[in-house]
């Protein structure tokens, strides 16, 4: 199976732009023979930890906005997941949504948001594509070993990770290379493949993310790393067998 971690420019409050960028991405990542494209936390419309951005920002799954971007991946073989602010009924999600030929297939909701006033998910749903299985943490998920351990112990072979590392700059450099330990980590206590797909960029109350997407293989050695700094693609053909299936294969190396 050949994955793609997509590092790209975070944009604000354009819906639009970002179906058009989602567009071309997905259109190349469809010659290229993708079989799963992974896009940053709360990419459609930004991201935001004040709640009354994030409510303004939030899309039901049948708002005609999000409809209409969805209907223009009908066209590609390649399925997304894409990040985005979710609204169900009052309640407001950061969630990543599983598009399928122009159809949204299955959405996960951050079980550990860091967001205001977003409400915590309690799914923990896995997909099948070709011989795989995959699941979803978003970012902080990570923190919490039990949400990706829920994951490898129901047969995912690969854990997809949407990140959105803008911070202040301070914390931006600090929490650079701690997000990519993090999935070193994951992988290690899972046993499965883990990747990470970051924005870059600044915006305009001066946050900035130097980018920390990567793909990480069951043993934590990191086999692609986005250029910091820069929009970039990360691509890699996964084995043709998944990990053996079950948690834990190396009790030990949890700690490392």
């Amino acid at each position: 199976m050949r994955i793609a971690a997509f590092q790209r420019l975070a944009l604000f409050d354009a819906v639009d732009a970002v179906g058009d960028v989602l567009a071309r991405d997905l259109a190349w990542a469809d010659s290229q023979g993708i079989d799963l494209a992974l896009f940053p936390e709360c990419y459609i419309q930004g991201h935001s930890y004040n709640e009354a951005i994030a409510r303004r920002r939030a899309l039901s799954l049948d708002d005609p906005a999000l409809i209409a971007l969805v209907d223009r991946c009908a066209s590609v073989r390649t399925t997304a997941i894409i990040g985005l602010f979710e609204r169900r009924g009052e309640a407001i999600y950061n969630s990543a949504m599983v598009v399928k030929a122009g159809r949204i297939v299955g959405v996960y909701a951050k079980a550990h948001p860091l967001e205001s006033g977003c409400t915590p998910g309690t799914d923990f749903p896995i997909w099948p594509l070709d011989d795989w299985r995959f699941g979803i943490n978003i970012c902080a998920d990570l923190r919490y070993p039990y949400t990706a351990s829920r994951l490898a112990r129901q047969g995912a072979g690969l854990i997809c990770n949407p990140i959105n590392l803008m911070l202040r700059p301070h914390k931006a450099e600090m929490w650079h290379k701690p997000a990519i330990a993090g999935l070193q980590i994951c992988a290690r206590h899972t046993g499965c493949w883990v990747m990470a797909s970051d924005v870059v960029g600044s915006n305009e109350d001066g946050w900035l993310s130097y980018g920390s997407s990567a793909i990480v293989d069951p043993n934590g050695v990191v086999v692609a790393k986005a250029k910091p700094y820069s929009e970039d693609v990360l691509v890699f053909d996964l084995p043709d067998q998944p990990p053996e299936r079950g948690f834990g294969r190396k009790a030990s190396l949890i700690a490392t």
